[in-house]
């Protein structure tokens, strides 16, 4: 694990962490290669002698887990593993021939809300195909949201990088879902002649944008709800610096501030993760979209009664 290095304060097992503070003291950032560019990077593990400087001539690869990933691993397994056993318990009839019971009370519900509310009115007929993907990010999400609001775990949603993946993911689930009506569209927008040429462009950049908007959405939601909590809590000690008494009598205030943003952010994890959903399935079903009469299909679907 990267923690082992204890933020490059110490060696494990013959190898450091890099940090500036170390390559200032030994004066690390003067060292060039023969091209001229650093030899040591901040960030890097690498291999100690016995005098304890960093040796390059022995390659370093690194594969320690941080916390995000241990955290997501986790999460996987929890995923797995509640689904499997609600499958289980539909395997044996319940649910089906009699009445559902347990976790699947509560799981039941929300899987027919993302059918009814997601897949159906956005993709047609065609959204059992989706519904995996669709309940595995959902589901995938949420967790992730939720273990993030307990004290001392990794915010993994809150993670640029992690919520860039999902973004990728969605991105290839939209073009592979693409047909020959949403390529003339992007390559020969119903526009007048004189304006094709500003539209195709912008039409392009519109593929790219979308799951980029996916992206940055439950990434900025999901880190602004912790930073605010954060700031609530270090404006206590900001004021008792200043005056212990102000410290302590603005205390209580800037705790309930923050219970209450907490508790707003549970709210929130489950209302990004049906975000995320929704707008994966509305840019599925653009990019399918086949002109007037598949508009006027989905629309006779919803309108349809469902039974249940």
């Amino acid at each position: 694990m990267s923690s082992a290095f204890h933020h490059g304060e110490e060696e494990f097992k013959g190898y450091r962490l890099l940090e500036e503070k170390f390559m200032e003291e030994h004066k690390l950032e003067e060292v060039k290669d023969a091209k001229g560019k650093p030899l040591y990077k901040v960030g890097q593990i690498y291999a100690v002698n016995a005098a304890g400087m960093p040796d390059v001539s022995e390659k370093v690869y690194d594969f320690s887990m941080t916390r995000n990933v241990m955290q997501t691993l986790i999460s996987v397994a929890l995923l797995i593993w509640i689904m499997v056993s609600i499958a289980r318990l539909y395997g044996k009839g319940k649910g089906t021939t009699s009445a559902p019971s347990g976790f699947q009370n509560a799981v039941e519900p929300v899987i027919i809300f993302i059918r009814d509310e997601v897949g159906k009115p956005n993709l047609g007929s065609k959204y059992e195909r989706y519904m995996p993907f669709f309940l595995t990010v959902f589901f995938f999400i949420l967790i992730n949201n939720l273990i993030g609001l307990i004290p001392g775990t990794a915010n993994v949603t809150g993670n640029i990088a992690f919520t860039a993946f999902l973004g990728i993911i969605a991105f290839f689930v939209i073009l592979f879902s693409t047909n020959k009506h949403f390529w003339s569209h992007i390559f020969n927008p119903p526009v007048p002649l004189g304006v094709k040429p500003i539209m195709i462009p912008v039409e392009i950049l519109g593929i790219f944008t979308k799951p980029f908007a996916l992206i940055i959405r439950l990434f900025a939601n999901m880190i602004s709800g912790h930073i605010i909590i954060l700031s609530f809590i270090c404006l206590i000690f900001i004021f008792g610096a200043m005056n212990t008494a102000l410290g302590w009598g603005t205390s209580p205030f800037f705790v309930l501030l923050a219970v209450f943003i907490y508790l707003i952010e549970v709210l929130v994890a489950f209302i990004q993760a049906y975000i995320f959903v929704n707008l994966t399935a509305v840019f599925v079903g653009m990019s399918m979209e086949g002109g007037h009469d598949h508009h006027e299909h989905s629309e006779k679907e919803h309108d349809d009664p469902v039974l249940i």
